[in-house]
């Protein structure tokens, strides 16, 4: 977008928005509201309102997927996620390679070689055995494929009708790959954004398996690890490659959003370059849901130098899964802390965080 062409009513608006989001959020809320573990506004002032200030640290400043921590010159990665997702079995995978993978992921955009995980399953009184049984190997598979052992873990068991069958939460700890310089601040003006293939299909999946529409479409989740596709990046962007995120919770526009505001930069988004299965984007217009803004669990979003973006894009090609990976936009000065979207009619708009999220539970 060219700075000159934003016309003076523009510009108060877009003055008005980046004035009220640069105001640090404060956690006011009387309850807590499934909002809040959505990935939008409210999660964004639950944890920057209330966790951050409680728990101030340098690593936590960073808003990152996974933690750093360095021991006697050892740099690891530690993260930990839950999940509660339902149902516990969908098109494409199970909420035990979901857990695996999503703690992998986090891990792996954080420029961290997975290692090692540990397994905390809260099972609900009346479990069908061979259902745990399932999610057991699920867990297994998916750790064999992403090359890490499950190494300690625990296990408790709640009345029946206290959780959706069960509850999982994984703790994952990684060596930080000596090529990884990835920094929030590391993001600059010029700067080229790229997508590791099409969005949009793990949330749709959640959705659709739910049967809460009467809507039928051959969409499976995209849960995988996304190691393969950050070793590859590592490789071939070089100090190039500033930032990654994996797409998860509120999709790449959340994704998009929050790093904007790390770095006060400005992300500009082209709407037609942004890869969209046909079934998830038919789904998602019959329900008047913007794919963008749908959770993703093999997908991850990366900042790469422009001198680097083809050789990085063209490595992330070569990774399976990741074919149709795709620069998706720039990185610019002004309105610093925004997304804007240049659509495939030749118009702009902000692409905001959501006060919620219109898929709950998706992970």
């Amino acid at each position: 977008m060219s700075e000159g062409l934003v016309s003076g009513r523009e510009q108060r608006i877009l003055e008005i928005i980046e004035t009220t989001r640069s105001k640090r959020p404060r956690f006011k809320d009387s309850q807590v509201t499934m909002s809040h573990g959505a990935g939008g506004k409210a999660t964004q002032t639950l944890i920057e309102g209330l966790f951050a200030p409680a728990f101030a640290s340098e690593s936590l400043d960073q808003m990152g997927d996974a933690g750093v921590v360095e021991i006697e010159g050892l740099r690891l990665a530690l993260t930990t996620d839950s999940f509660v997702v339902k149902p516990i079995r969908f098109p494409g995978g199970s909420i035990g390679d979901l857990a695996v993978n999503g703690t992998v992921n986090d891990l792996a955009v954080a420029g961290a070689r997975p290692a090692a995980l540990s397994l905390s399953l809260i099972l609900e009184e009346g479990l069908d055995a061979e259902e745990l049984r399932a999610e057991v190997r699920a867990i297994a598979a998916a750790a064999e494929v992403a090359g890490v052992e499950v190494i300690t873990g625990d296990t408790k068991v709640v009345e029946r009708g206290h959780a959706d069958k069960m509850y999982i939460c994984t703790t994952g700890v990684g060596q930080i790959d000596p090529r990884a310089r990835l920094s929030t601040a590391a993001i600059e003006p010029g700067d080229k954004i790229i997508v590791s293939g099409s969005i949009g299909a793990h949330g749709t999946a959640i959705m659709l398996a739910r049967g809460e529409f009467e809507l039928d479409a051959d969409i499976e989740s995209d849960t995988c690890s996304l190691w393969p596709a950050a070793d590859a990046l590592l490789e071939a962007g070089g100090a190039g490659l500033r930032c990654m995120r994996d797409a998860t919770r509120g999709g790449v526009a959340t994704v998009l959003n929050e790093l904007a505001r790390a770095s006060q930069v400005t992300m500009v988004v082209r709407e037609a370059d942004v890869p969209v299965d046909a079934a998830v984007m038919g789904a998602s217009e019959l329900l008047g849901i913007d794919p963008m803004y749908v959770a993703n669990e093999g997908k991850l979003v990366a900042f790469v130098a422009p001198g680097q973006a083809d050789g990085a894009l063209a490595a992330l090609r070569s990774v399976p899964g990741c074919e149709e990976a795709a620069e998706i936009g720039e990185v610019k000065t002004e309105p610093p802390g925004m997304v804007l979207v240049e659509t495939a009619f030749g118009g702009r708009r902000v692409m905001d965080l959501l006060a919620g999220d219109p898929l709950p539970r998706i992970c």
